[in-house]
Order: C-alpha cells, then structure tokens, then sequence
C-alpha cells in the first residue's frame, strides 16, 4: 500500500539523492581535473625535454596550456555553467585558436590540447551539429599529427590516443554535469506527476459528481414547492433524488477504489497468511513483471477475491498461486483441491460480478472451474498495454532526465571509447614488434579484454559485490598480465582496465591498493625492461589517467542510472500518496453526505402523507446537504486543480467587458510558483464574481505586480453607493472553495500572505492579496 511505500522510500530519498551526489560531484571534480591536468601535462613535458627548448620557450608552452585548460575546468567542466549561450561558443571559439596556436611554435607536441576543444563542442552543440564540429577539429588534429609525426604507424597511434581522450572528455563532462541536474531537480518530477494525477482528480469529480450533485440539488428544490401541490409528483420527484443519491455514492465509492493502489506483493503475503492459519499448503510464485499501477491494482484484488473464495471451500489442503507474463499478456491464476459449497452468499456473488466485469473493462478475461485433475482453478488473463499511463509520461519527462535515448547514446560512446583504448594498445603493440605469433597474442587478449569489459563491467546494473564479480576481476588480472611471460620486452597491455576496474568493484581500501599495486607493477616492469625515469614517469601517469577514466567513466553512469531510477520511484511515491489522500478526500466527505441525502430522501418519502411540515423540514436539510456537498466537491477539485492566472485574467476581462464594464488589465507574474499562481487566480476569479454582483459599477482595474519579495493582486472598482459597496442583488451563495472573502482570506493566509478588501479614501472598493514568493 502507498503507505508502506512512502515509510521505505524517504530514507531511499534522503541518503540516496541527498548525500551521494555531493559526494559524487566531488569525486568526479576530481577525477576530471586530474585526468585533464595530467593530459596536458604529458605535452608540456613533451616540449620541456625537447633538445635546444630555453626558457623563454617553455614559459610559452605554459601559457598556451593555462588559458586552454583553465577554460576547460573553470567553465565547461563546472556542472552550474549554462551550455546554451552565446558567451559559451565564443569560450569554444576561444579556446580552439589557443588550442590550435601552438602548432607554430611546438609542431605535434601539444596536440593534446586539441580533445578538450572537440570534447566540449559536443557538449555546447545539439547532436549532428556537436558530432560536426567534433570531426572537423579531430581532422585537424589528425592532419597535424600526420605532418610531424616521424613515422605512420606513431600517427595512427597519436591519432586514435587523440579521438580516445577528446570523446573521454565529453563524456566525463557531461556525466559530472547530469548528476548535478538530476540532484537539482529530484522533486520536479514528483511535482509533474502529482499535478498531472490532479487534473484527472478534477476530471473525475467534475464528470461523475457535479451534475448529479447539482440535479439533487434543483429536484429537491421542485419537491419543496409541489409538497403542497401534488404529494404524488413530489414522491416521483423523491424518488428520482433517492436513485441519483444511490448512484452518485456508488460512483464515488468507485472513483475512490480507482485511485487506491494495491500491492500484488502485499495481497500475496495476506492470502499466504490467511490460507496457513486454514491449514492449507500454500505455493506462490510471482514472477517480477513491470506493471502499470492499474494493472497491478487489478490483479491484487482478482487475488483477494479468489483467496477469499478458496477459503468458503471444504477439504482444502493445497493451495497454488501464480503470476506470468507472455507475448504481452498477464495471467493470475489459482489452483486448489477443494470442494465448493453448494451455495454462494448474494454478497460474495456480487463482488465476484464486480471483479469479473472489472477484468473485461481492461479487455481481460476471468474464468473458472475445475480442471483435469479434479482440482478447481480461477486464472484472469489481461493484456499489458503499450501505451504509458499518465503519470509515467510525466515520469519520462523533466529537466536533465535519464531517457532510454539517452542511455543508449552513452552505451554507444563509451563502446567506441573502450574499442579505441583497445586500438591504441594495438597500434602500440606494431611499434614494438613485427613478430606476427606476438601479434596475434596481443590481439586476441586485447579483444577478450575490451569484451568482458563492455559486457560485463561496464553494465550500469552490474551487482558488483559478488562472487562471479571477484572471479572475472581474477580472469581480467591474469588477461592483463600473463602475457607478459611469453611477450616479454614487446609486452602491450591494458592494466589500467585492472586498476580502474578494481576501484569499481572493491572496497574502498582494497580497490586503491590494487590501483597502486598495479601502477607500481607496471613501472617496475617498464624499468626492468630498459625504461628511463622519464618513460617510468609516463608509464605511471598513463596508468593513473587511464585507470582514472575507467572507474569515472562506468561509476558515473552508474550513478547516473541509479538516480534516475530512484528519481521514479519517488516520484511514483508521490502520485501514489495523492492517490490515496484522494481517495480519502473524496470518501469522508461525500460518503457521509451521500449516504444522508439518500436516508433522508426515503425518509421524507414515507412521512409526506403523514407530517407535511417535517417532510418540508427534512427536504431543506436534503438541499443544505446537497449545497455542502457540492461545496465539498468544488472544494477537492479546486484543491486539486493547478489554475492558470493567464487564463483567469483573460475571463476576467472578456466577463467585465460584456457586462459594460470599462476593464484595465496589468498582469506582472513571471516565475511565480505554481500555487501562488493557483491562489491569485481564485481569488481574481472569485472577486471578479463579486464585483458583478455590483450593479453600478462602471470601472474595474486588476492589476497583479511583484511587491519586493512577494506579489500583489489588486481588484479595484467604483461599485459603491454612500461610501460603502451595495447589497448584492441576490444573496451570495458560498458553495466553492474561494468563495466569499473568509474563504479567499484562508487560501491566502495558507502560503503565508494576506488578504484584505474595503472601502478607500477615493470611494473605491478595493480587494487586496499579497502573497510572500
């Protein structure tokens, strides 16, 4: 039940969005600033150690690659920068002329810098426009690499390292950035699915409830005059209201049913209660299917029904429950071995109809009997729609969501990124050698490497604290490092897959000290095999940008998936509190109403004949509850409705306009909060009504401005006689919520502002809100 859900979910909330994410930020910052720092750096080391560089040259070396990687940590990296502005393509114009520049002075050796300016075009850029500029600026890496690269096979080498970091950046970047927009808009989503949920509540009371409401309310005004005209057209008439009272609470009953979820979960473990305490030998098995809320609360209540049947049976001993999905359909179905009373209560058979034509309203069917082997079954079979129910569309929306297009996309770039990784190796593994058994080696451990790590690690749903995890990281060591026996000095590899890996899938403590194992490993075999200092130091700095990327590139998705799932589930926590607090709503206060129109109306029926007077006692107190309870329902409707202070304003106008009334509109509303705008448009709709109510009015002025840091809604009109505004016409009838001034001022009062209205110094009535934002 919603409940129980709401209880599990806000620690959910709190210690899965709240804390992680900061901490998330932060760790990505850093990652990011030390896998792009350390980019730079293997060129500024390049051109530092180049024979015949001074000072002078090296200090210009140092500010091309300031300016180049301060824009790329300070502002495009930063997840609070705006993307979609002018100021942020004339950065990328910046930064791609200091990116490209030094190729005049340095030749290839700061070429680096080139990836940053193509990763963040495809941050600023839609997608063919980003993927455009994104291939322009790798061919001019590429054509500048070709021209001073010493030999072909370091070009390539240097050309693929290249497209690697560029699309490395990107997708760091914009990883860093989606975990803060996720964060930042957490409630959004609940917020979109909970209005959405409201507009339907007001659909449903205004379709179900209004004109029957307001058909009692008119009948049983025409009762009260024909009690002394003719008792029996009176007694038809009461008749009719007794009906339409019957009707309209079993509709209100059904609209609460409707919006009360269940859970098949919970059903089971009842009916797994409930059949044990008989006796019986109970065997559920339900198999996980995503299910629309409709759906599920269907079958939640075919199972209540049919468990409670299973108990009215004799002899019952072993009891099946189970739950299916094929080719698009749902199954439930219960099998026991017992024996069926002869006959069935009117009350149970009634319930049983309601379920059976509840299923065929959902283009399923419900059937039952006894089956081959003598046992008794009942399976409801229904069709899983396609189609997403509202509050899933506005699940699937919102600022920064994580769309299916947008997992997809991400897949994509990291396979081509971990495949380039892969290349670069290879690439590397032909400057070594030209032995092709080593070759072919190299290759295949290669290709068994970037495959366990794209199908297995790299899963955003991967469980990773587990055995078959631990064991794969085990394969994935000796991938990486047994072929250093055969290979020898020509040994290629990709221990950084390892070490990145290892910080993924072990504990904290565990995970750095294999990281740093593996780094130290990896330079004490370069050294071993004739590497200087210089190529120890490159070798270690490639294993901890490479490793580095590995871990954030797959814990950010991760992160990413994770909270956008989350997102959901909080967001379908909402809709199912206000689901539920609708359902309450509308029972308490229609069902007693309902029930006592209904009493009343058979009541009166029966005394008419007998104590006119009392009859006529009874049929006010009929049209007073009647009145209250299409209060009531106006009241839940427009609690639940979001009203547009646009469109109030513009009915205002034309409404004044065709009753002779001079209007003059200045609405002033930018970025208000939904419920502000919802209460200024009651209280502009409410007083507009007022002030027809006024017969000598000839001007009105409605002005909506923002008061400091509030807002402010006037209504002003010349509507008064002798200083004080005139009688209305015909008694004012408080029926909707926001009618009359106490009602208006308690809306108000509710977000904290106030609401005054009165006679002014000029003679003019005026009506005032203001409302704190």
């Amino acid at each position: 039940m919603p409940e129980q859900l709401a209880v599990t979910a806000e620690p959910l909330g709190t210690a899965g969005i709240d804390r992680r994410p900061r901490r998330a930020l932060f760790l990505a910052g850093l990652i990011i600033t030390v896998v792009f720092v350390n980019s730079c750096l293997f060129g500024l080391l390049a051109v530092l150690t180049r024979p015949g560089v001074d000072f002078w040259q090296g200090l210009l070396a140092v500010l091309y690659v300031g300016p180049v990687l301060a824009i790329q940590l300070l502002y495009f990296s930063r997840p609070a920068v705006r993307l979609d502005t002018k100021v942020a393509k004339v950065m990328l114009v910046v930064q791609a002329c200091l990116a490209y520049l030094p190729t005049l002075h340095f030749e290839a050796a700061l070429s680096s810098l080139t990836t940053l300016a193509a990763g963040s075009a495809l941050l600023l850029f839609r997608p063919r426009t980003g993927w455009t500029v994104f291939t322009v600026f790798m061919a001019g890496t590429t054509w500048i690499l070709w021209t001073y690269d010493d030999t072909w096979l370091g070009a390539v080498f240097d050309s693929i390292t290249a497209v690697f970091y560029a699309l490395v950046v990107y997708l760091l970047t914009w990883l860093a950035r989606l975990v803060t927009e996720l964060h930042q808009a957490r409630t959004e989503l609940a917020r979109r699915a909970v209005a959405e949920q409201r507009l339907a509540f007001a659909r449903d009371l205004h379709d179900l409830l209004g004109l029957s409401l307001s058909a009692i309310a008119l009948k049983g005004e025409l009762v009260h005059r024909l009690l002394r005209k003719s008792l029996d057209r009176a007694r038809e008439e009461l008749a009719e209201i007794t009906g339409i009272a019957q009707r309209t609470l079993s509709d209100v009953r059904s609209v609460a049913r409707g919006y009360r979820e269940l859970s098949l979960e919970k059903e089971s473990r009842t009916a797994v209660s409930l059949l044990s305490a008989s006796n019986v030998a109970v065997r559920v098995d339900l198999e996980q299917v995503e299910l629309p809320v409709k759906l599920r609360t269907l079958l939640a209540k075919v199972l209540r029904e049919g468990v409670t049947n299973v108990l009215r049976y004799t002899g019952v001993e072993q009891c099946e429950i189970t739950v299916r999905e094929n080719a698009g359909r749902v199954t439930l179905e219960i099998v026991h071995d017992g024996a069926a009373h002869e006959d069935l209560p009117e009350e149970t058979a009634e319930s049983l109809r309601e379920v059976i034509a509840e299923v065929s309203g959902h283009g399923g069917t419900l059937d039952a009997g006894p089956d081959a082997a003598g046992r008794w079954w009942l399976s409801a079979d229904l069709p899983v729609p396609d189609r997403i129910e509202p509050t899933e569309t506005a699940l699937a929306q919102g600022p920064g969501h994580w769309s299916r297009i947008d997992a997809r996309n991400v897949q994509w770039t990291l396979t081509v990124v971990f495949i380039l990784f892969g290349l670069s190796a290879m690439a590397r593994a032909f400057m070594l050698t030209e032995d092709g058994w080593s070759l072919a080696l190299i290759a295949g451990y290669l290709t068994a490497l970037i495959t366990l790590q794209l199908s297995y690690f790299a899963r955003p749903n991967l469980r990773l604290r587990s055995r078959q995890t631990y064991a794969l990281l085990f394969v994935q060591a000796c991938l990486i490092f047994l072929p250093l026996i055969p290979l020898g000095h020509t040994w290629v590899s990709l221990p950084s897959l390892f070490a990145g890996t290892a910080l993924l899938v072990l504990p904290p403590l565990a995970g750095w000290t294999a990281f740093a194992a593996t780094a130290a490993g990896v330079v004490l075999i370069r050294i071993e095999y004739g590497t200087d200092f210089l190529g120890g130091f490159y070798s270690f700095a490639s294993i901890l940008n490479t490793g580095l990327m590995v871990f954030g590139l797959i814990w950010l998705i991760r992160l990413v998936t994770e909270l956008g799932e989350t997102r959901k589930r909080l967001a379908e926590v909402a809709v199912a509190e206000e689901r539920l607090r609708f359902a309450r709503d509308l029972h308490d206060l229609l069902g007693m109403s309902l029930s006592a129109i209904a009493l009343k109306s058979e009541l009166t029926s029966r005394i008419m004949d007998i104590d006119t007077t009392r009859a006529s006692d009874e049929l006010l107190e009929i049209l007073g509850l009647t009145r209250q309870a299409l209060t009531d329902v106006r009241s839940v409707a427009s609690g639940y409705r979001e009203l547009s202070l646009d469109q109030e304003s513009r009915s205002a106008q034309a409404v004044l306009v065709a009753a002779d009334v001079q209007v003059r509109l200045e609405i002033e509303h930018e970025d208000l909060p939904a419920t502000v705008r919802t209460v200024l448009a009651v209280v502009l709709r409410e007083g507009v009504t007022n002030v027809l109510r006024h017969s000598k009015v000839e001007r009105c002025e409605i002005a909506v401005r923002r008061t400091g840091d509030g807002v402010a809604l006037d209504i002003v009109n010349d509507g008064v006689e002798n200083g004080r505004p005139p009688e209305p016409e015909q008694p004012m009838r408080v029926e909707a919520a926001g009618s009359g001034i106490t009602n208006m001022s308690d809306r108000v009062a509710g977000l904290g502002g106030e609401l005054t209205a009165g006679v002014e110094a000029d003679g003019r009535f005026r009506l005032r809100a203001v409302v704190p934002v």
